[in-house]
């Protein structure tokens, strides 16, 4: 992910999912109470920016570690290579329903605590995969449940 894409999100708000390589083992804080066990495979963290910057402004936070964590995905970053954005510029709030597509429509599993989650319903807005899904199976899937989605694309 460190080389430049053709596609690469703008200061427009949307939606994004950071696809994280993890290739070791062992088990990790994240924050002060929570846990998370580690394995090799791929763990995917869905967020949205609707603030100053949009897209652009959070997936460039995220592309680093951070010396001081705020969020449960900055925990997270040293421990995972960041392999692949999917992102969209689609004006409304849709983290909770690439959330639900990634782990009832993709088998994704949870985390056991609601990781990245504190501020909606949802069981997570982080799921492991053995295998990376395919885009375009996302988006089938994301279209099923959401017919008038914004693109949805890969940086």
């Amino acid at each position: 992910m460190d080389s430049p894409s053709a596609m690469t999100p703008d200061r427009r708000s949307g939606t994004y999912a950071l696809w994280l390589r993890v290739d070791s083992t062992g088990t990790i804080a994240i924050g002060r109470r929570d846990r998370l066990v580690l394995t090799p495979g791929w763990l995917v963290y869905v967020g949205s920016a609707f603030g100053p910057g949009g897209v652009a402004a959070r997936v460039a936070h995220h592309r680093h570690s951070s010396a001081r964590p705020h969020w449960h995905i900055d925990y997270l970053r040293p421990y995972g290579a960041l392999e692949a954005v999917w992102f969209s510029h689609d004006p409304l709030r849709r983290e909770c329903l690439w959330a639900t597509v990634l782990a009832q429509e993709l088998g994704g599993v949870l985390p056991p605590f609601r990781f990245g989650a504190s501020d909606c319903r949802c069981p997570a807005h982080l799921y492991r995969f053995a295998d990376r899904p395919l885009l375009t199976a996302f988006v089938a899937a994301l279209q099923d449940r959401c017919s008038d989605h914004g693109a949805v694309v890969e940086g």
